[in-house]
Parts: C-alpha cells; sequence; structure tokens
C-alpha cells in the first residue's frame, strides 16, 4: 500500500522561490499555477479598489489583494482578494503576516483552464465552506458574470449569479453597491 504524499506550509516554506508561479495546498494536495494575466489582475484590482472605498466611507475593515492564508498545515492558500472586519483582522493576522482565521469575505477571479476552474468552484468552495468564510465571489472577467455565495445553514451556497446590469451588494457591508459591470471596465470583451 503506497501512501500519497500530503503537503503542508513547511513545504511550501522549503521551495525555491519561483517568479510566475503560485503555490497553494488544499487539503493537503499541491496545486501550482501561473502567474495569473493582466485582464485577471486588473478585475482583482478593481474590485479590491471598490472595497477599499467602501472601507473608507465606513471605517470598518481592509481589502487585501492575495494574502497568505493558512487555515491548517495542509490547507495553506492564496485567494485573489479578502475583505476582514477589524476586529476579525486582529485575530486573524499572524506574527508571521499571514491570515490564520477565515476572512469574512473572499473573492476568486478565475484563471483560464479546467484545473483553475475546477480548483476555485469546487475545492476552495468546500474549503472555504468548511472553514467558516461568510461570503464568496467566483468572478469570471471573460464571461463578465459574478457568482455569489452566502453562508447557509453553515455552509456557503450559491445565492445569486450576477450578469453585467446587475447590482452586486452583500449583507456584510451596509450599503456596498457596485455594477457587475463596473468591475470589467476597460476590458476588451475579446482580449486579444
Amino acid at each position: 500500500m503506497t501512501k500519497e504524499r500530503r503537503f503542508t506550509s513547511a513545504d511550501l516554506e522549503a521551495f525555491p522561490e519561483s517568479e510566475g508561479k503560485r503555490y497553494e495546498i488544499i487539503d493537503g494536495e499541491l496545486y501550482v499555477s501561473r502567474q495569473p494575466d493582466l485582464y485577471h489582475q486588473f478585475v482583482c484590482f478593481q474590485v479590491a479598489t471598490k472595497l477599499q472605498q467602501w472601507c473608507e466611507r465606513s471605517e470598518e475593515g481592509q481589502a487585501v489583494i492575495a494574502p497568505g492564508l493558512i487555515f491548517a498545515d495542509e490547507d495553506d492558500v492564496v485567494p485573489d482578494v479578502v475583505w476582514l472586519s477589524s476586529r476579525r483582522m486582529a485575530a486573524a493576522l499572524g506574527p508571521d503576516g499571514k491570515l490564520h482565521a477565515a476572512p469574512e469575505l473572499i473573492i476568486e477571479v478565475l484563471s483560464p483552464g479546467a484545473i483553475n476552474e475546477k480548483r476555485d468552484r469546487e475545492l476552495k468552495l468546500t474549503l472555504y465552506s468548511r472553514c467558516g468564510v461568510d461570503a464568496y465571489w467566483i468572478i469570471d472577467w471573460r464571461q463578465r458574470r459574478v457568482e455569489v455565495f452566502r453562508r447557509e445553514d453553515a455552509r456557503l451556497v450559491l445565492a445569486a449569479p450576477l450578469a453585467e446590469l446587475d447590482l452586486l451588494t452583500t449583507p456584510l457591508l451596509k450599503d456596498f453597491a457596485s455594477r457587475v459591470a463596473d468591475l470589467f471596465a476597460g476590458i476588451p470583451t475579446e482580449p486579444k
């Protein structure tokens, strides 16, 4: 009987620095992906900016792009964007500068490829649901859609699939609203 190798956060620390690669561990399995493209990063910046503008008005919480998030030694990921209340940030931020508890809101912007989509739509959805994330947005900039998942009965469930003309809101952030189309402003409908 062969025992399958299970990766941990210590393994990530031992990997050599690698430009253009992102390493994540979900349930002990290692996932390696390429550095996201410009359109992906642009959408991350747009959504983080909108969240941060809300934070500045409300004086509550912080939006962060690509923080290290360690739920456990075998669950060490890098979400695209997170939002945490000030209270949760104080409890989640470890001395290593990484988060060690679930943010209230996590956003993943889909990267191309079946493996990347499966990781965000299935594996991370399950992980975030199990670890206590309150809301999860999956943004597909190619289709110009947002899937909004909310915690219900101790798990994340699809609450609303939104298209470009819809308004993105969340009960987590009182009076936060953004047109879905605004997240994709400046991105051509058919990127070259």
